[in-house]
């Protein structure tokens, strides 16, 4: 089981993360919500639980939650712009269908 960033999304969550001084890494989670099924969730790692998976990747350390992991097993994050926006992009395998607007998944 794993989950990688690329080197993009890598230097991105380091710029973020030293902003986050107590943080130990990004936390990687899905959770259910929006019209599709399930949200990704991305957020600097205050703690780290027995229930966690942590995962290195091109220098950042990736917590998962086990809940989580299955759902994300062997995905692939980028960070890329274009144009005003930005944003990570989450190449999932485990994913069936996106929802229109693109906020949620299904799996």
């Amino acid at each position: 089981m794993s989950v990688t960033l690329t080197e993009s999304a890598a230097a991105h969550v380091n710029k973020y993360l030293k902003n986050e001084p107590t943080a130990k890494g990004l936390r990687l989670g899905v959770r259910t919500t929006g019209c599709s099924g399930y949200m990704y969730v991305v957020e600097p790692a205050e703690t780290v639980t027995v229930l966690d998976r942590v995962f290195e990747s091109n220098g950042i350390q990736l917590v998962i939650d086990s809940e989580s992991l299955k759902y994300l097993d062997g995905t692939k994050v980028d960070f890329s712009r274009e144009g005003l926006n930005e944003g990570f992009k989450f190449k999932n395998p485990n994913v069936k269908e996106t929802c229109g607007c693109g906020e949620s998944f299904s799996l």
